[in-house]
């Protein structure tokens, strides 16, 4: 049993995971801005303690002596709606603040922590790498110029420093979760639904995806492998163009893709938040797997006919794919 401390421990990621960890018999802490507001639906033993992710406060107590620290906590970068939410200079704000301060004040309560954790697992995004056409992307890619870039390389390093404290410390880039619980493929189902699917724009862009039930099993993996570190893809061995996710989407729920967003049309209605959708990367999935670890959903028509013919999780109900070994 490790003591196991996770910020964002309430999201989408985060509320499979717990259930997961705990689970294994786990002793699982979950650091949130509402510590009384969150409780329902996680097991019993789950510890709910209060912060503000951004200052070093009484919650530092806890990672004294914890073994894993996983940190998940971000802003969301697409918003709750159909569309991706315009970046204005308030949110621009949020989506930097959130990742940044967060993990500063994780290096400062593993600074002032007199047992230290052994490991760090900081989450990040494929968005790193920036927009790359057809080109193959891995771990020693370079970054790319981009705002989303920019932000996931300042995230990154914003937890540089546990290094020297002596923690071994793993960078989560994560792809596109798929889960119909929330995130981009509820709001890409909306139109599905109403028989006005399509690809975004000429649909050439890759998207690097995950199924939900595999994401929690790669930190798992993660967590259960300390000999890895640095730079881990969480992606799908095989990215698919945006064209074929729209197929397979319209396979998966029985509805045409036929009718394509126009990318101009996108840029007008959301800005710059439009290259959530119309630029994409070919990211590889190979280092993990040279360790050991194996997808249980590595194809898009798999993914999603999983996805849609099942329930989604919920506060009440966990996924038999995420707790069977």
């Amino acid at each position: 049993m490790k003591k196991i401390i996770i910020t964002g421990g309430t999201g989408l990621i985060g509320r499979p995971l717990v259930q997961k960890l705990a689970a294994e018999g786990h002793q699982i802490t979950i650091l949130t801005r509402s510590p009384q507001k969150n409780r329902s639906g996680f097991p019993a033993g789950v510890s709910f303690v209060g912060w503000d992710a951004r200052t070093l406060g009484p919650w530092a107590e806890e990672v004294d002596g914890a073994d894993i620290i996983i940190n998940l906590a971000s802003e969301n970068i697409g918003g709750d709606n159909f569309l991706p939410d315009r970046w204005t200079d308030e949110k621009r704000a949020k989506i930097r603040q959130s990742r940044i301060e967060s993990s500063q004040a994780i290096v400062q309560a593993v600074a002032s922590a007199e047992r230290k954790p052994e490991v760090l697992l900081q989450s990040s995004a494929i968005g790193y790498y920036g927009p790359h056409g057809d080109e193959w992307v891995d771990e020693h890619s370079a970054p790319g110029q981009d705002f989303l870039a920019s932000v996931a390389l300042e995230w990154e390093n914003a937890s540089r420093e546990v290094e020297h404290m002596g923690v071994s410390r793993v960078i989560m880039r994560i792809g596109l979760v798929l889960t119909t619980a929330g995130g981009p493929l509820a709001r890409i189902m909306v139109p599905f639904k109403l028989f006005a699917g399509g690809p975004y724009g000429r649909g050439r862009q890759w998207y690097s995806w995950i199924h939900l039930a595999d994401v929690v099993r790669a930190i798992v993996f993660l967590i259960d492998h300390p000999q890895i570190s640095g730079p881990v893809n969480l992606v799908s061995p095989h990215p698919v163009t945006n064209k074929a996710f729209a197929k397979a989407l319209g396979r998966a729920m029985d509805r045409p893709a036929l009718i394509p967003v126009p990318s101009f049309a996108m840029k007008i209605l959301t800005g710059e938040a439009s290259m959530l959708v119309l630029d994409g990367q070919r990211v590889s999935s190979e280092y993990i797997q040279d360790a050991g670890f194996e997808f249980r959903f590595p194809d898009i028509d798999e993914a999603l006919r999983d996805l849609i013919n099942n329930e989604p999780f919920s506060d009440k109900m966990v996924d038999e794919k995420i707790l069977e070994n």
